[in-house]
């Protein structure tokens, strides 16, 4: 079903950012600890890591907001207009459903963390590592990027505590209006 949604993004990140791959395989933590690749379309420029490591080196102010947030709101990596579009509609995440086929993932589910972030889970990471990963979750639904990380630790262990078929139905309903209003991401 998403297969021209795939092949026309695709297309675009071709167009607009030439010399890189259209995806982007990225090494994150799963269910038991295990290591795997999660696919993502490729919104950054194709050096994103030492330009990440030259700005966090050089600038303390952007090095502290990645350490509280593992992410940059105003991030310079990004490709300039598809790439910042992709991450605000959550299109980038598109190919996760390839590991969701795989079995790497679940389409609901706490989301996929970096060995970097697991300290952030403190007590709580034995019960992370409980369940897949999921394409979306509880707390892409309840503010995005707009929570703190300590939030979305608590909502990924509401999830895991709470879980149900008809909580999976509503977030993913949810999830569709996040990715139509945008609201909390970048």
């Amino acid at each position: 079903i998403l297969s021209p949604l795939i092949l026309i993004t695709s297309l675009i990140i071709k167009i607009n950012a030439p010399g890189g791959p259209i995806f982007f395989g990225h090494k994150r933590i799963g269910k038991d600890g295990k290591f795997f690749r999660v696919y993502k379309f490729r919104t950054m420029v194709v050096n994103a890591e030492e330009k990440l490591q030259k700005m966090l080196d050089e600038n303390p102010e952007i090095s502290a907001e990645y350490e509280k947030y593992f992410k940059l709101r105003d991030d310079p990596r990004v490709i300039p207009y598809i790439g910042d579009f992709m991450r605000r509609s959550s299109l980038d995440e598109l190919p996760q459903f390839f590991n969701s086929l795989i079995g790497n993932m679940s389409v609901v589910g706490p989301r996929p963390i970096v060995e970097e972030e697991i300290s952030k889970y403190g007590k709580y990471k034995t019960k992370l590592y409980s369940v897949k990963p999921g394409v979306t979750g509880l707390w892409q639904v309840s503010g995005r990027n707009d929570i703190t990380y300590d939030e979305r630790v608590a909502l990924d262990m509401e999830y895991i505590d709470t879980y149900s078929p008809a909580m999976d139905i509503k977030i993913i309903m949810k999830t569709i209006l996040v990715m139509i209003f945008r609201r909390g991401a970048y």
